[in-house]
């Protein structure tokens, strides 16, 4: 098992922690993991990127090749287009629809639907929606998370406990609704495919 992950999004958006999750839900599993990060304008609202390598066998390098990356998750649709020369040809890009258009000469949106309609293999989900839904805008990107549970490879029950450990010095609430934005985004996952 093999799996080559590229994470982005913009900076606040809760990128790492969708990687921490995966991260720490992989080494439950007993998967190796090897995790590198951009984030130096994160603070302004800039490019947030991270490669995740998980694999039963030991990792050699934490980077990600073009054209061998298996799965984007991007909690930004124009991020996520970005990195799509990574992406092999048999890969999938899970990706919130609703830009952050937090730059003058950003796309528009109907160029940003196209380009993500001319993908094959793509799930593009209303996270922050259903981020509402589960409780609160500020688990959408747990809601992402759950969409990409079908194509991690890791036992759903340990990336329930991953977040669980994360967040359990928030209070059970912020627990609870966690695992609640992560069940939606599964379930809307399961549907799509």
């Amino acid at each position: 098992m093999k799996k080559d992950i590229i994470l982005s999004g913009v900076g606040g958006q809760g990128i790492l922690s969708i990687a921490t999750v995966i991260g720490k839900a992989a080494l439950k599993d007993g998967l190796y993991m090897k995790q590198a990060e951009v984030h130096g304008m994160s603070q302004r609202g800039g490019d947030v990127q991270s490669n995740l390598r998980i694999s039963d066998r030991p990792i050699a390098s934490d980077l990600i090749p073009s054209g061998k990356c298996d799965l984007i998750i991007s909690l930004e649709p124009m991020e996520g287009l970005r990195y799509l020369p990574y992406l092999s040809s048999e890969g999938w890009l899970v990706t919130n629809e609703n830009p952050f258009v937090n730059i003058t000469n950003y796309p528009a949106e109907t160029d940003i639907k196209a380009e993500l309609e001319k993908l094959p293999h793509k799930i593009v989900l209303d996270v922050d929606k259903v981020a509402k839904e589960a409780g609160s805008a500020r688990v959408a990107n747990i809601v992402l998370l759950g969409a990409t549970v079908p194509f991690l490879g890791i036992d759903y029950e340990k990336i329930q406990t991953s977040i669980r450990e994360i967040f359990e010095r928030k209070g059970e609430a912020v627990v609870e609704m966690n695992l609640r934005a992560l069940a939606a985004g599964k379930e809307i996952a399961e549907k799509l495919m």
